[in-house]
């Protein structure tokens, strides 16, 4: 692939390098700020190499390109725009923009996706410890350390490896909050080392040893660390940043450097200790034991409830706001999270629905994509399944979210817990203790063999469920490759077909709502009750009598029946403009044609069936 020539088409697409703000990328998705999303040509980004699908969120206009691929993608458009990094002051203003919930999830996941690696690694050796001491998973009533006492230090080494992310998390918080929220991150990270500070006793003895006080003034303050916790180092770091701006603004300029960090760390840490801290630590057990709480108590009910809802959830983007509950539930004793496996369940269901698609679809370009983006979501990468092929097709996604809550029901009511956070996937092996990987094995089955039948099942009815169109006119019908116009005849906006008229009363071909009337008249949107789009346009280029030979019946948002009458065209006055009279019906959400009468009909006669079988679909 020639990333360079990739890049100068998509900015091409997009509008031109004038109308992109800012671009970055996450794990799969080119991610664009642009000034205005309409100039972006999706369907010309859908034939770019590379492309697996294209949407928009809030303001960024996402291109989908998969795991290391968009990478270097990115890299070439940043080269071409002369872009080096994000701009902090448009970060800022996209941030004003967009619900206060939608704002609050961006912030979390700013603040928690650059850790994340650190919570992996320090999950997944946590997982290779779970492997040497578990008992009876290699030997009768044995772990492997007990077997082989030689791999006894190495255990412990892992062990050490393992627990540091988890114990020092506020300072990785501390560190990644405060930048976040535009202070020093250095003082954020020494808040995080003020609260596990080996002095303070370890928050894990908790109620096991006598709880050291300080006497500050007559005031009794705890004397008790915040290892594992989020929450309340999430406040804190919001408080040192929000302090020292105040202090920057005030200050002189010869004093700043001095007094600031030194007011800043000092009032903020008598903050913690005395309120912040003890009120948010319990805050943060109370939510992350009650979501656990609701999780089991519902048992497997309450597993499918929130299997069914994790794909939308995600789409909405607030799945990264789990990131700080999971963290939280990792830290916590316990070090077990209901999440991750839910997610597993969610993305392999994803995966299976794409690979139904890839042995029923007939289209080459689509059995390509479903493929690469069916294994993708197997192995914990769903964006290029979800949104290039699931949701594009709908059927598919329904499949996949009711294999997601079989799945997800099945480990709720084994109790099935990680002890990590990893690949949501069929890798996640290693994020859950041994003595659990039975149960997740079968709820990953469960979740690949319900999403993949309803997939199927879905498919079946979605082929069969054709719609039946009218004529709505009288005159001579024909495929629409023979549509006068280059543009509708060569397919380019979907399928359809063409009337020659006789006759100047324009009826409804199918029942529905009309989505959208031109101010000239010449042309309208119909939206059938069984979803098809449709596209009507009345003449040739008769847009430009400006509706003189046009009386419409209705308007937008009417909700019309089958055969009723809708336009009266004057039919002459268009011949007399010099234009044509041949009016065009294209189905723009790209469902197929198949004309079962041809020739000379009379209006409201039966002449095409809509159907959108996989085969045909278009893929993205």
């Amino acid at each position: 692939m020639d990333y360079n020539k990739v890049a100068k088409e998509v900015i091409s697409h997009v509008g031109g390098p004038k109308n992109i703000k800012k671009a970055f990328h996450c794990a799969t998705r080119l991610r664009l700020m642009l000034k205005d999303p309409s100039l972006a040509d999706e369907k010309a980004l859908e034939s770019v190499d590379g492309v697996k699908g294209t949407f928009l969120v809030q303001e960024q206009f996402q291109i989908i390109f998969g795991s290391g691929t968009v990478n270097l993608v990115t890299d070439e458009v940043l080269k071409e725009l002369g872009m080096e990094s994000q701009d902090q002051a448009d970060e800022e203003i996209v941030e004003k923009k967009g619900n206060p919930i939608s704002r609050a999830v961006k912030t979390l996941s700013d603040i928690f996706v650059p850790i994340v690696p650190a919570i992996v690694a320090g999950g997944l050796l946590m997982g290779l410890n779970n492997v040497l001491t578990a008992q009876g998973l290699f030997f009768a009533n044995k772990s492997l350390i007990e077997a082989y006492p030689m791999f006894k230090d190495f255990a412990s080494i892992i062990n050490l490896f393992s627990n540091a992310a988890f114990t020092f998390l506020p300072i990785l918080v501390g560190f990644s909050a405060t930048k976040k929220f535009g202070g020093n991150p250095y003082l954020g990270a020494v808040m995080g080392m003020i609260m596990v500070h080996p002095d303070l006793l370890n928050c894990y003895n908790l109620g096991k040893v006598a709880t050291p006080y300080w006497n500050l003034f007559g005031l009794k303050v705890a004397a008790v660390g915040y290892q594992g916790t989020v929450l309340p180092i999430l406040f804190v770091s919001w408080l040192i940043a929000k302090l020292e701006t105040k202090l920057h603004k005030i200050t002189p300029s010869w004093l700043d450097n001095l007094t600031t960090p030194l007011l800043s760390v000092l009032i903020t840490g008598f903050i913690t200790f005395l309120a912040v801290g003890p009120v948010l630590r319990e805050a943060g057990n109370v939510l992350a034991d009650g979501l656990q709480w609701i999780y089991f108590s519902l048992g497997p009910v309450g597993g499918a409830i929130f299997g069914f809802l994790y794909a939308p959830i995600v789409i909405t983007g607030m799945h990264q706001s789990f990131i700080a509950i999971e963290t939280q539930l990792l830290a916590s004793a316990a070090h077990r999270t209901f999440i991750f496996p839910t997610a597993a369940m969610s993305n392999v269901a994803q995966g299976a629905a794409v690979l139904a698609v890839f042995f029923l679809s007939k289209d080459p370009k689509q059995r390509s994509l479903c493929s690469a983006s069916g294994i993708s979501a197997l192995l914990g990468i769903t964006e290029p399944a979800m949104f290039g092929v699931n949701l594009k097709l709908k059927y598919p996604f329904i499949g996949a979210i009711c294999g997601s809550a079989v799945g997800s029901a099945w480990i709720a009511g084994t109790k099935t817990l990680a002890s990590a956070v990893g690949t949501a996937g069929l890798p996640g092996f290693i994020s859950i203790p041994p003595e659990s990987w039975a149960n997740y094995g079968i709820g990953m089955a469960l979740s690949i063999v319900v999403a993949f039948v309803v997939t199927c099942i879905l498919h079946k009815r979605n082929v069969e469920g054709k719609e039946s169109l009218v004529s709505p006119m009288k005159g001579e019908v024909a495929p629409i490759t023979e549509c006068p116009d280059p543009t509708f005849a060569s397919k380019a906006m979907g399928d359809g077909f063409v009337v020659f008229p006789e006759d100047g009363k324009f009826y409804a071909p199918a029942s529905g709502e009309i989505t959208m009337t031109f101010p000239t008249k010449h042309a309208f949107g119909l939206m059938t009750n069984n979803g098809t789009e449709i596209l009507v346009h009345i003449g040739l280029d008769t847009v430009e009598l400006n509706g003189a030979p046009f009386t419409m019946h209705v308007e937008k948002g009417d909700k019309v029946k089958k055969g009723q009458l809708l336009v009266d065209v004057d039919l002459k006055a268009i011949e007399e403009a010099g234009k044509k009279t041949a009016t065009a019906l294209i189905i723009t959400n790209g469902k197929t044609v198949d004309l079962v009468k041809s020739g000379a009909v009379d209006a409201k006669t039966a002449v095409a069936k809509t159907a959108n079988p996989v085969a045909e679909t278009k893929a993205a």
